[in-house]
């Protein structure tokens, strides 16, 4: 690592994180060196990681003190609250307050935080057009993150904004993908209320975000809003159709329904997409594939993402 530049990279073991330690260690140039930050040292993911190239450090985003020596003599610092780890937004916007504190204590020049919108700009609280969740949140694991975007102005080291669109991993792992119907055949059902949805694959988040370490901190203050590609919920069922080999068509659910589902999170979920779907354009400008691919050349589409992970997508 002698002469490049350390990456402190929070969230190393999880998605976004993840991959942005595995950009860096793939970068040709090996401009930057990467720090992977997680709570669990010795866990299966933190090892592979060391064994591939990565420096491995302790730290814990409730722990502030803990912060300041793993971003200690780093050159930039990428940042990333976990929500559905814990479901608080309170919790969240503390220790994003608590990130941003310790960049500017370590003496970070170049600090990347992974933020959203907070909803309650464009919903206050009793605008009736979409729910208030636990009191006092419209989205919650959007509105902690946005929220914390006014400490990190104020009261961190120099910081760009990285908005990230859906993942489509989460047509893996979070269980929307396809699922059969009574009569057997692949529906996918979303609530996207006759609007489109932006998406990315994880990689190309950290992929990114490497982007915006090589442009240094003269893009501090800059919000870069990116995706994969943005697509309809029937384009993405026809390209479900195109990998799966099977016909996979488009079930627009109502919002309402949604919300019932009852999984963790689901009032969440719901109201992130009648979000997106009310503001329509005005959401979607913000997550510009052209902007991700001039961070990111090797951006994928979804035709390319579905191409490799096909196999992986659960159908039942």
């Amino acid at each position: 690592m002698s002469g490049q530049k350390i990456i402190a990279v929070v969230g190393a073991t999880g998605a976004q994180g993840g991959g942005l330690v595995r950009a860096i260690l793939a970068d040709p140039e090996r401009r930057f060196a990467a720090r992977a930050i997680t709570r669990k040292t010795d866990s299966d993911k933190a090892r592979a990681l060391a064994a591939a190239g990565a420096e491995v450090v302790a730290g814990d985003a409730d722990d502030p003190a803990s912060l300041e020596r793993a971003f200690a003599g780093a050159h930039g610092a990428f940042l990333v609250t976990n929500f559905w780890e814990h479901f608080s937004p309170d919790r969240e916007l503390k220790q994003a307050a608590a990130l941003a504190r310790a960049t500017k204590a370590a003496g970070v020049a170049h600090a990347v935080w992974s933020t959203l919108e907070d909803t309650r700009r464009d919903f206050p609280l009793d605008d009736p057009r979409l729910k208030t969740l636990q009191g006092r949140y419209k989205v919650p694991h959007f509105d902690a993150k946005g929220e914390a975007d006014a400490i990190f102005a104020a009261e961190a080291a120099p910081t760009s904004y990285l908005l990230v669109a859906f993942y489509w991993e989460n047509f893996i792992f979070f269980g929307q993908g396809p699922h059969k119907g009574a009569d057997g055949r692949l529906v996918l059902a979303l609530p996207l209320g006759g609007g489109k949805l932006p998406g990315i694959a994880v990689a190309d988040v950290g992929a990114c975000a490497l982007g915006i370490f090589q442009r240094g901190p003269k893009a501090a203050g800059e919000r870069f809003g990116i995706a994969g590609e943005v697509l309809t919920g029937p384009e993405y069922a026809a390209a479900f159709s195109r990998h799966l080999g099977v016909p996979v068509s488009f079930y627009d659910m109502p919002f309402d329904d949604y919300r019932a589902l009852g999984f963790p999170g689901a009032d969440d979920m719901g109201n992130m997409y009648e979000h997106h779907a009310i503001l329509g354009e005005a959401f979607r400008r913000h997550r510009s594939p052209e902007l991700a691919r001039a961070l990111n050349p090797a951006l994928q589409s979804f035709d390319e993402w579905l191409r490799a992970n096909a196999s992986r997508i659960p159908l039942s």
